[in-house]
């Protein structure tokens, strides 16, 4: 199995990208640390887990207590030494709306979990990363909406570019060490979050989070040594040798 005896943690792991994530991690060996606010969809993930063969610790908490995320490196410290794997995957869409209309709030919430969470995972849990043989630490990001500015749109494009910035500058300051820092740019997937962003669309015409497996799993992998790039799933679905925006 590509990752037995790893360790990795994913967020955002009740649904959609991070759940698929989880699963296929844990189907390749890892010990998923799962971490989601659902205590009930959480434990759905470990049932499909048992039945992949794999193990999982539960984690519910929200992403936003970051004295819980402090804590969490501390306790992944006592217990493995060692992270191999992050998945940042949590995220929150907001609303939809002139930046003129977005409510403050919104607007925290956005920054909060998209970037500010991000930030505190990087900042717990990087000596754990740099004390693994191979770390890996993949953010999900959205660099097509990041880069390309829409109507509407601006809080949660605003936040991702953020989260786009933060991690580049992170992968530049580890670049010396063995640990790996990358973006995954997965573009339009079908998830609770796609549904609510574009009501409109036929989910049918969209991949699965399944179907970002292959992709993730290779860049979660020792033999990926690329650092501080986008990832994009297109290109990688298309088959094309560059597969970075």
């Amino acid at each position: 199995m590509l990752f037995k005896d790893k360790v990795a943690v994913v967020t955002g792991a009740s649904r959609g990208i991070g759940y698929a994530t989880a699963v296929a991690l844990a189907k390749e060996g890892a010990h998923v640390i799962a971490i989601a606010r659902t205590v009930g969809s959480l434990e759905a993930l470990d049932d499909d887990i048992k039945a992949v063969g794999g193990q999982a610790t539960l984690v519910p908490l929200d992403i936003t207590d970051y004295d819980a995320l402090d804590r969490l490196g501390g306790v992944i410290a006592e217990k493995y030494g060692k992270l191999d794997i992050l998945i940042g995957n949590a995220a929150t869409l907001g609303d939809i709306t002139p930046i003129s209309h977005l409510k403050p709030k919104v607007w925290q919430q956005l920054m909060d979990l998209n970037v500010t969470a991000n930030y505190r995972l990087i900042r717990s849990l990087d000596p754990l990363l740099r004390a693994a043989d191979n770390g890996r630490a993949i953010f999900v990001g959205s660099s097509n909406i990041a880069r390309d500015p829409r109507h509407f749109w601006g809080g949660y494009a605003t936040s991702k570019a953020a989260l786009e910035c933060l991690v580049k500058t992170y992968a530049l300051e580890i670049e010396k060490s063995n640990l790996r820092v990358n973006i995954l740019n997965p573009g339009a997937i079908r998830t609770a979050m796609r549904a609510r962003a574009v009501p409109g669309e036929d989910p049918e015409t969209l991949d699965t989070p399944a179907d970002l497996m292959p992709l993730i799993l290779k860049i979660c992998s020792p033999d990926f040594e690329d650092n501080g790039k986008v990832v994009d799933y297109k290109k990688f679905k298309n088959g094309e040798d560059n597969i970075f925006l």
